[in-house]
């Protein structure tokens, strides 16, 4: 569901401004109702948060980019949207939006991801094609990210079926280059996902994010053959954080690219063998149930009467007075202060535009 030009753009120019977040954005669209009100909305909002000035991203900027990513033959899907992937937007730190280019309509079905070494063995590779087949044959959409090794060979095993490539950089950028006709081929076939506007190149702290979106996108993720310190054994940490089934392909001993799927199984990871060992570890039962699943529409937004309470004064230095370089939820801050959950969560929008909070995993806050 493509938004009009004018609400993408505003929503692009939110995303990309500075302290806003893919939670504080959520609650600012869920206040304001619009990316555009909550635009004119965030100097007040960062000041009453006692930091800095804070001004949105430049608006040309934004047009610019939503024009680039559009004669890509991509489009937006934002984290408040029916369309973005349900599993994803459940996981802490999701990205505000994804470009997307080529069948979205991929997210809603069942989806396994298949990581492993760059540096593969050439059975190892053979094994992946095997699985991307076999999942693909079975009705499930196999995710991985478009590198050499294990990705590459998973995305070639299921281009007959579906797969979604999930990448680095920007849409317009391939990497590794000799995955490019890949790369290509999965955008007009299938679906290439990136969270980065087009022209960004890939950065060694850009693969963690995309990881994060592997895994979080996913039922579960299977690991065919990583070194014990490696991106894939990320990929699968990352899993099990939201909550995901991590499984492994077990190798030699001898082999120093199989000691992390060895460890990962010890650690009481889904030892796999074949797809059916995949299937049925993450309950998805016979191929016509497979193709039957459809997606959960999302959680409606809170009214706007509970989100728009915004806190006194007296309550917004209260609550900064709790907070302290140890994290703590915002649980506790409900507790402590007497203030109602949406009265928090909003002080806690304001103080992180301010620049004076920092957000941690698990719904934890501290003072910067």
């Amino acid at each position: 569901m493509s938004l009009p030009s004018d609400q993408c753009i505003d929503r692009i120019q939110l995303a990309r401004t500075r302290r806003v977040g893919p939670i504080s954005y959520a609650q600012l669209i869920a206040r304001f109702g619009t990316a555009r009100a909550a635009l004119v909305a965030l100097p007040d909002l960062a000041r009453r948060g006692g930091g800095t000035a804070l001004t949105p991203a430049r608006r040309d900027l934004a047009e610019a980019e939503y024009a680039r990513t559009t004669a890509l033959g991509a489009r937006y899907i934002f984290v408040d949207q029916p369309d973005y992937p349900n599993l994803l937007r459940d996981v802490t730190g999701s990205p505000i939006m994804l470009i997307a280019r080529g069948d979205a309509a991929l997210l809603d079905r069942p989806s396994v991801a298949i990581v492993g070494a760059r540096n593969a063995s050439a059975a190892a590779c053979r094994f992946a094609r095997m699985l991307g087949g076999a999942l693909g044959e079975a009705g499930v959409v196999v995710v991985s990210g478009l590198a050499r090794g294990i990705d590459a060979a998973a995305h070639q095993g299921a281009m007959n079926h579906a797969t979604i490539g999930v990448i680095a950089s920007g849409i317009d950028i391939s990497f590794p280059p000799e995955n490019a006709a890949l790369q290509q081929a999965i955008a007009e076939r299938h679906l290439l996902l990136t969270e980065y506007p087009p022209g960004t190149e890939p950065l060694a702290r850009q693969f963690p994010h995309r990881n994060r979106i592997i895994a979080g996108s996913t039922l579960g993720t299977v690991v065919v053959e990583a070194a014990p310190r490696s991106g894939s054994l990320l990929t699968a940490r990352l899993a099990t954080e939201a909550g995901r089934e991590v499984m492994a392909v077990p190798g030699s001993p001898l082999d120093p690219r199989a000691q992390g799927c060895n460890l990962l199984i010890r650690e009481g990871a889904t030892l796999v063998q074949s797809a059916d060992d995949i299937v049925e570890a993450l309950g998805l039962g016979t191929h016509t149930m497979l193709r039957s699943l459809t997606a959960v529409a999302p959680p409606p937004p809170p009214p706007p009467s509970t989100m728009s309470i915004a806190p006194d004064d007296a309550a917004r230095a209260a609550v900064a007075a709790m907070l302290g370089p140890v994290p703590v939820t915002v649980d506790e801050l409900v507790r402590q202060s007497g203030l109602s959950t949406a009265a928090i969560q909003m002080l806690i929008v304001e103080l992180e535009l301010g620049g004076t909070i920092e957000r941690h995993a698990g719904g934890r806050i501290s003072a910067v």
